[in-house]
């Protein structure tokens, strides 16, 4: 409202070149005598057009923090991506790419986007972007009649406020934390792009220079279930400071001064105290309620959540395991076979009722399953793990072509062996290939008359046409038209009766023993 105060005056002063000059209107005013001439060349449409942009770029402030991060975890956003993203997050924004280019522009001059951080501020203005984790403890909890320490671990989502709390009297080690989580994000209703924690060793087994080395099995299940992990730096509470409050609001809000029969008492307490009072109460920031604003705002941003189907299991049975350059991995003093496929890969190992059961990381679908030996120093192997599965149909067809030479009769050839074993097509190629090879080698190139008497029969597989070649090469002489009366009685057989006469012939049942 001032600038336009003085807008008008500089005008007013100017009076279209009749009044004061420009430099007399800024001493009169007491501004810049560049001001001033920007305002008289400018129109009343351009200034109100400038001051509209400038309005709606300062509503971008509100989500400085999650424009800040982006830019600090992806130093080459483009202002159009930033922008896209905003508009996923926040459905009522109404700000040009204009706006969004200049004031991404002016950010970048005051703060380096060089290096990304490993911790930003807490994302207070996104809904379904994050959620804070951390845990604490409370002693002399009354349950049973004996003074117990409870452990809590209490999960408080950054825009809502919309808080879960899961309490144990074990200490809580990964497996624990796992389904701490699934309980949390099945009470939201949703899951969260990333979560939160400090450093402890349930998360991050050791940090140098900020490079971290996780938890195997709880990066594991992070992965699965599809959510990101940001750890604090250390002695930073302040970058979690909703979940640390939220603490402190259980202990003393929720569990102090309580008594409980036993453990299923408290966890039933919790659970009414976070319906009735904890995600009730209106909240001294956001101040609404945080179950009204979850649902009414931020539900709808969450991500789906689905338990990962290896959670009910025991993560700590879950071991990483390497496969050689030989496809084995060790277990127990013995060694085991993988597929081809993840050799020098990593897989996930467990035992199951005298098993052995190797899984893929990323989808856990079951890769092997191997007898455990009680032997030492044994290989225990699957020959159809070592199977050349890169050797296509239309390449042993190919190859067949080559050796034979006659390509309607190696068609038909071909046509025969997969009418007689179709589940096994390629198998049976790669055997005639061999079989075939191996003929060629020994007696040459082979009668076109033969082909045609194989292709004939209503049944082919490797071991007949191995046979068959065999007794060709044997009596060439019963192969003459003449001697094939037999042949065609058969062939006038149904199929699988013809068959079973061809072979009876061949495991020299019949009075003649003739083989066309």
């Amino acid at each position: 409202m001032k600038e336009w105060l003085v807008i008008h005056q500089i005008k007013a002063l100017y009076k279209n070149g009749t009044g004061l000059s420009e430099r007399k209107i800024a001493k009169e005013l007491g501004i810049s005598r560049h001001t001033v001439s920007k305002y008289l060349k400018m129109t009343e449409a351009e200034i109100t057009k400038t001051k509209s942009e400038t309005d709606r770029a300062k509503r971008l402030d509100d989500y400085r923090v999650y424009i800040i991060q982006l830019l600090q975890t992806y130093p080459g956003l483009s202002a159009v991506k930033i922008m896209r993203k905003l508009k996923a997050k926040v459905d009522d924004l109404i700000v040009s790419d204009r706006s969004v280019r200049r004031y991404i522009q002016a950010l970048k001059q005051e703060i380096s986007f060089k290096q990304p951080r490993y911790y930003e501020p807490v994302l207070d203005m996104i809904p379904g972007e994050q959620c804070q984790v951390d845990g604490g403890e409370l002693r002399g909890v009354m349950i049973g009649g004996v003074e117990t320490t409870v452990y809590i671990m209490v999960f408080v989502l950054s825009y809502s406020r919309l808080m879960h709390v899961s309490a144990t009297t074990k200490a809580i080690d990964t497996k624990t934390l796992i389904h701490q989580h699934d309980s949390a994000f099945r009470y939201f209703g949703g899951m969260p792009k990333e979560c939160v924690y400090d450093q402890t060793k349930l998360v991050v087994i050791s940090e140098v220079f900020r490079e971290l080395q996780l938890n195997q099995c709880f990066f594991q299940y992070a992965t699965t279930a599809g959510f990101y992990i940001r750890v604090c730096e250390g002695y930073d509470p302040e970058s979690k400071g909703k979940v640390e409050a939220g603490v402190k609001y259980v202990k003393h809000n929720g569990l102090y001064g309580e008594t409980f029969a036993n453990l299923q008492d408290l966890e039933k307490y919790l659970i009414e105290w976070l319906d009735n009072t904890a995600n009730q109460r209106i909240h001294g920031t956001t101040k609404r309620q945080p179950r009204e604003h979850y649902e009414h705002d931020e539900r709808i941003k969450m991500q789906p959540y689905l338990t990962p189907a290896y959670t009910d299991n025991d993560p700590a049975s879950m071991i990483i395991r390497k496969a050689d350059k030989t496809g084995l991995i060790s277990w127990q003093s013995n060694k085991y076979s993988v597929p081809m496929a993840y050799q020098c890969a990593r897989v996930s190992v467990r035992e199951q009722e005298g098993r052995l059961l190797i899984s893929d990381l990323s989808n856990r679908e079951i890769l092997a399953e191997h007898v455990i030996s009680l032997e030492k120093g044994q290989i225990i192997k699957n020959n159809h793990h070592y199977r050349d599965m890169s050797l296509h149909v239309q390449k042993l067809e190919d190859d067949l072509h080559q050796l034979l030479v006659n390509l309607p009769l190696t068609q038909s050839l071909c046509a025969l062996l997969k009418a007689t074993s179709p589940k096994i097509y390629k198998d049976q190629l790669y055997g005639a290939k061999q079989v075939l090879t191996q003929h060629i080698k020994a007696n040459g190139v082979i009668p076109e008359v033969w082909l045609i008497k194989l292709i004939d029969l209503p049944r082919l597989t490797v071991t007949g046409l191995k046979e068959r070649l065999e007794i060709y090469q044997q009596h060439p002489e019963r192969l003459d038209n003449k001697a094939d009366s037999s042949y065609q009685s058969a062939n006038s057989l149904p199929a699988l009766a013809c068959y079973g006469a061809l072979n009876d012939r061949l495991n020299g049942q019949g009075a003649n023993h003739v083989i066309h």
